[in-house]
């Protein structure tokens, strides 16, 4: 005996809506050609400004490298190794193919400035005794 078959229910739409990316910013960048500053620098110095002034707060997704070459008009590898300064310097982090965000600035940025110094000065056979007072030296 054939019974007939209801349709499959649909799950709840909040049930099949995924989380949401983060927006993607559109940087507002100028770079000046004739500036003795090399195109890179004037990059990190632009995205590191607006991190600084909270336009770009953290977990801002940055723009892919490609794109923003395209829209700044020059080399993806200029955006690449302006990324790869920014990262290494703490304002970013690359998450893979997720993309590059704005890391969360509030105090990392000390803290992660103290421990690469203090691994430079053991590395280099500092005692902390030695160190405490090459800072002090130091220390305006």
């Amino acid at each position: 005996m054939n019974t007939p078959t209801q349709p499959p229910q649909r799950p709840p739409e909040s049930a099949v809506r995924p989380t949401p990316m983060p927006r993607t910013a559109r940087l507002d960048i100028h770079l000046d050609p004739v500036s003795a500053e090399p195109v890179f620098s004037q990059i990190c110095a632009a995205v590191s400004a607006d991190i600084a002034a909270g336009t770009l707060p953290a977990g801002t997704r940055l723009p892919p490298t490609r794109a923003l070459a395209t829209q700044l008009d020059i080399a993806v590898n200029t955006v690449a190794k302006a990324y790869r300064e920014l990262e290494v310097q703490g304002y970013i982090e690359g998450r893979g193919r997720r993309g590059t965000f704005v890391r969360d600035q509030s105090g990392v940025a000390g803290e992660r400035e103290a421990l690469r110094f203090v691994t430079t000065m053991h590395s280099l056979g500092m005692s902390l005794k030695d160190t405490l007072e090459l800072v002090r030296r130091a220390w305006p």
